[in-house]
Order: C-alpha cells, then sequence, then structure tokens
C-alpha cells in the first residue's frame, strides 16, 4: 500500500492488517505459527507466514508498531538475528511513528525489513505476482465493502464502420 499510511494501535493490529492485505493479494495468511524455539528457550512464534497457493513458497513476517518511542528499538537487532533462524526466508514489518529516522535506516539497510506502507510491492516482487495483482485486489476489496468499481466505457463493444470497397 505504497503511499498510504498504515494507522494501526500495537503489533497485533499490525498482525491483522498484514494478514488482510496476504490474503487480497491472494496468498494463505497463518498467524502465530509455532516452529521450535528462540536463542533462550522460549517457544519460537512467527506473527505471520504467508503461502504462495501454487508455489507453495513461504515467507514468514515479524510484525513491530510503535507509536511512541521506546524499548522496541532495543529488542530489533535481536529479532533480526531470530529471523535468520527461521526454518524459511522471513521479514520484519513495521510501522508507526515510535521508530527513529536512525532505526528506520537500520532496519531497510539489513534487507530483512520493511515500513508497512511499502509491503505490496515487496510482496508482489517476492512471490513473483503480476502487477495486475493490485487491481484486481483492490476489485475484491471494493466488493466486499460494497463499493461498485467505476464503469468502463463500452466504446470497444461498438462496431466499427467498414471501409467502402471499390469494385
Amino acid at each position: 500500500m505504497a503511499g498510504t499510511k498504515c494507522a494501526v494501535q500495537n503489533g497485533d493490529e499490525l498482525v491483522k492488517v498484514v494478514v488482510e492485505l496476504g490474503r487480497a493479494m491472494g496468498l494463505e495468511a497463518d498467524e502465530q505459527y509455532r516452529c521450535g524455539r528462540r536463542l533462550w528457550g522460549a517457544v519460537r512464534r512467527i506473527d505471520v507466514v504467508l503461502t504462495h497457493g501454487t508455489t507453495r513458497k513461504a515467507l514468514g513476517i515479524e510484525c513491530k508498531a510503535q507509536l511512541v518511542s521506546g524499548s522496541v528499538e532495543e529488542k530489533i537487532p535481536a529479532t533480526i538475528q531470530d529471523i535468520a533462524a527461521w526454518p524459511i526466508p522471513g521479514l520484519l514489518v513495521f510501522a508507526g511513528a515510535g521508530f527513529s529516522a536512525n532505526m528506520k535506516n537500520y532496519l531497510v539497510s539489513t534487507g530483512k525489513a520493511v515500513e508497512f506502507d511499502d509491503l505490496r510491492p515487496w510482496l508482489r516482487l517476492f512471490f513473483g505476482l503480476p502487477k495486475e495483482a493490485a487491481s484486481h485486489t483492490q476489485l475484491a476489496l471494493d466488493l466486499s465493502q460494497g463499493r461498485l468499481p467505476p464503469r468502463k466505457s463500452d466504446s470497444h463493444l461498438q462496431r466499427q464502420p467498414r471501409a467502402k470497397v471499390r469494385p
């Protein structure tokens, strides 16, 4: 959703929004997927796992939201390290005004993090989805919310006059 702002209040809401986006793009989505243990022994749960229905290519996503500056920035390097230990490729998706400019720059520089507003094109590239998927996705979202898409002109259906042929 490049060019839009994600207004979430916490990480749980960000998880829900990422799941909705993945499903709207035609991907399967699982939340809180359990897979092994973390470095310190705690059960590892990946916030979101998106899977392409045909290729079965999967991506794990860790979601971090922060509205005001705080301690989440101190935990980010450990999160990036933990993602490297996952059995599938992983990505950290972040949102919120609480991330400092330095932290945003660090996250993007790792190649393992993306701001939510840039997630849709990132997923399109990762899963090899056609660019048209966005218009189909928007159509599905519009229809699910009771909005009808604008009508296209029917002019392409009109019969074109034939050229006169001389005998």
